[in-house]
């Protein structure tokens, strides 16, 4: 503080034309600070010397304490005299109580800031599961209060919270040690001075629990009593914030030109000096030591004394003067008609009022020459920004610290805390993070449910119910995954589901679409040898146009199937369902017109018939494009009102979609079946009694068991269809088209083309009108 006051007084840019002077009262107790307190806002009038220089009424500014209960005690008093208070230390949050405190102003961050820096530092190392001891004061209790309530909207838990002093009975820290040793978090948060952290940390030490990991305050973390503790090593690794380092340039020279002479009423000065020097300057006193000789220089001397390089709070009381000074340079400075006060009026400089001051000090901004902005909020509190520290050895001489990280309240929220590349030494010395949680991380593909009667912390972790996912550690919830998406197998993710269809590269559609090819060979085969024999009597007996016609028919039936396989499109749709009713009533058409040609063919041998010449080639033709119209009109329908489209299905199975396609009007689909299954059963009718007809060669047998094959395959489809999942049920359907195909083809031509081919001495007009018997 002197040294700052003798900068600013050979400083011109400051205050010029004034000089700053102070007062110093080094009293102990909070009887003697409140009455210091009251003497510095009291103070007398008292003449200078003869040029009628006087000294202010009261002092313009009190610096101190650095304890936050002194200076409650004080700065509640002080304040009603609208009398700044700057303190360097007192960090207790209640003292940003603008009612309670109005002109207490502090050069370090509140606790407040710190309480929630600390939360977030543990929940930063995952640390969901701690302790927390403070001391009996207001400087505790507020600040671990602020600490806990900080922690909780961090989503960490308390596991016990305890209180003692230092000063205090014995059950106080056996029972804080007891709850120690019986806890299961390995973290402690201790809010309180070193006093108490080096009672703890003895008793601690004698009772052999270890392995804890301690995050402490400013107040004792970087306190080089921590030396004196016999449990000092189980503070090795304590994590803690600590108000950032600063250079003061010239601060050493200062310190070092010290002299007993400069301070003769000091006794403070008197004994570092005698202990310093062992020599004594009282020369009557009775003593071993040797009386000081006067020459006796700190310009040589190492000492704690001397030591400038960490310097945290010491800045702190450098900003507070620097701070008192710039708030009266801009008061003395201050020109009339641009005052802050009535009538923009500026204060008098030569009867300077408290409340003057106070109005410039919470306006005061400026930057020190170490380049550290300087300025108060409205509750007079400084921005927040500490340094992490790190206690990486302890002995019996020294603490040695390291910084590893920063914290800024200015910045955001997921960015306030930085770390540096410095490696961090744990708790007991160790050179891994200790875990301290209450229930293991729940892993992606879980969710956390609360054990009763727990704390939030305390959760089992089941898996996702099917259909569910989550893909966050520690997820309370799990969510749908989009319709087009399932869970993967570890619940932690979505993935598309598996498209169905059936494919041509898939073994069934490899093996289907061969069986198409291979019909359509034999078919174009027999048409071969037909057309190749068409004038031989066994193919011209047999209505030749309408074979060609069915062979035809046939063809089309085995080709249409291959649009039931492949990814299903709109078009693709519409063309399976109408090409195969339109083909099918073509081809039963062409068995139903020869089946009706076998009947008549009879009665038109019979004496007077003249059957025949109703159902000659011309009405054979007509008959079959009229009943192949007629399923034509119906398509059409069925395409106009409610065409088939392609559809995805969900709901058969969770995992996958199946890509089919969807009937669009069932009224149509069933009415082209219903519409293929009468002409089927019309022809099964009448086929079935022409088959004992006297003609050596009759169709209407090969017809009847044709149509017998093609009405049981279509039967025993419809529940295969409707029972069938996915692709399958596309499967039964190509079957049903190629089972009933295949069985016209078969029944009604191959017995024909083995005579033809294999027989041909039965390829007569006698065999064929009946004059030998043959069995083929």
């Amino acid at each position: 503080m002197i040294f700052a006051i003798e900068e600013i007084n050979q400083n011109p840019a400051i205050l010029p034309n004034h000089t700053l002077g102070y007062k110093i009262y080094n009293s102990c107790g909070k009887g003697n600070i409140m009455k210091s307190a009251i003497d510095l806002a009291n103070g007398q009038r008292e003449i200078i010397d003869e040029r009628n220089c006087t000294k202010a009424d009261t002092a313009q500014a009190v610096l101190g304490h650095s304890g936050s209960a002194p200076t409650v005690a004080f700065a509640r008093i002080v304040g009603r005299f609208q009398l700044p208070v700057l303190s360097h230390f007192a960090t207790c949050a209640c003292l940003s109580n603008r009612e309670e405190f109005p002109s207490f102003f502090r050069t370090i961050p509140s606790d407040l800031h710190q309480s929630r820096a600390l939360a977030k530092l543990v929940k930063h190392f995952g640390w969901t599961w701690v302790g927390a001891i403070s001391n009996k004061n207001n400087y505790g209790t507020n600040g671990i209060a602020a600490f806990i309530q900080a922690a909780q909207e961090e989503g960490v838990c308390i596991e016990y919270y305890q209180a003692f002093e230092q000063t205090g009975p014995l059950h106080q820290l056996t029972k804080v040690v007891e709850t120690v040793k019986h806890s299961t978090s390995k973290v402690i948060v201790a809010f309180m001075s070193h006093r108490e952290v080096n009672v703890l940390a003895t008793e601690l030490y004698r009772q052999n629990i270890t392995g804890l990991q301690f995050v402490g305050s400013d107040a004792w973390i970087t306190d080089p009593s921590l030396t004196d503790s016999e449990g000092h090593s189980i503070l090795v690794g304590s994590l803690g914030f600590v108000v950032s380092k600063a250079q003061i340039p010239g601060l050493e020279e200062h310190l070092r030109r010290l002299h007993p002479a400069q301070f003769q009423d000091s006794q403070f000065v008197k004994d570092f000096w005698e202990d310093t020097f062992d020599c004594t300057l009282n020369e009557t006193a009775n003593t071993q030591r040797k009386p000081c000789s006067g020459l006796e220089s700190m310009q040589n001397v190492e000492s704690y004394f001397t030591d400038v390089s960490e310097l945290r709070f010491t800045n702190n009381v450098y900003k507070s003067v620097y701070a008192v000074a710039h708030a009266l340079h801009n008061l003395v400075t201050c020109k009339q008609g641009k005052g802050p006060f009535e009538d923009q009026g500026c204060a008098d400089a030569k009867h300077i009022q408290p409340w003057q001051v106070l109005h410039y000090l919470e306006n005061v901004d400026f930057t020190t020459s170490q380049g550290e902005r300087v300025t108060f909020d409205r509750n007079g509190d400084s921005p927040a920004r500490y340094e992490l520290v790190n206690v990486q050895h302890v002995n019996s001489d020294t603490v040695h610290v390291a910084t590893v990280g920063v914290f800024d309240a200015s910045l955001p929220r997921e960015r306030q805390i930085i770390m540096n590349e410095v490696k961090i030494v744990w708790g007991g010395g160790s050179h891994t993070v200790p875990v301290s949680v209450c229930s293991e991380s729940c892993h992606a593909g879980k969710r956390k449910v609360l054990q009763k009667g727990k704390p939030v912390c305390c959760y089992d972790c089941i898996p996702c119910a099917e259909g569910d996912f989550s893909n966050i550690t520690d997820s309370l919830e799990c969510f749908k995954c989009p319709t087009d998406y399932w869970p993967n197998t570890r619940g932690d993710t979505c993935i598309l589901k598996e498209i169905e269809f059936l494919s041509y590269a898939e073994t069934m559609g490899i093996i289907l679409t061969l069986f198409c090819l291979m019909g359509v060979i034999f078919t174009t085969m027999i048409a071969l040898v037909f057309f190749h024999f068409r004038e031989t009597p066994i193919v011209r007996a047999n209505n030749s146009e309408l074979s060609f016609l069915l062979l035809f028919s046939l063809t089309l039936c085995f080709l249409c199937s291959l649009t039931f396989m492949g990814r299903p499109s709109e078009w693709s749709c519409m063309l399976r369902h109408t090409a195969f009713g339109i083909t099918f009533v073509l081809c039963i058409s062409c068995v139903l017109g020869k089946t009706i040609v076998v009947l008549m063919a009879f009665r038109a041998t019979l004496p007077g018939s003249n059957m025949m010449k109703w159902f000659g080639p011309a009405q054979q033709r007509l008959s079959v494009l009229g009943f192949t119209l007629i399923q034509v009109v119906i398509c059409i329908l069925w395409l106009t009102i409610n065409p088939p489209f392609p559809f995805k299905n969900m709901e058969h199975y969770k995992e996958k979609i199946i890509l089919e396609c969807a009937l669009g009007s069932t009224v149509g689909f069933w009415a082209v079946l219903g519409y293929i299954g009468l002409l089927a059963g019309l022809c099964f009718v009448l086929a079935f009694l022409a088959r004992k007809l006297p003609d050596n060669f009759n169709e209407a047998k090969l017809i009847t068991f044709s149509m017998l094959i093609f009405c049981a395959v279509w039967i025993t489809f419809i529940p295969a269809y409707v029972s069938s999942p996915g692709k399958f049920t596309v499967a039964v359907e190509i079957f049903a088209i190629l089972g009933s195909s295949y069985g016209l083809l078969f029944c009604i031509f191959i017995p024909k083309c083995f005579v033809i081919l294999l027989r041909p001495e039965q390829n007569t007009k006698n065999n064929i009108m009946g004059k030998t018997k043959y069995k083929y």
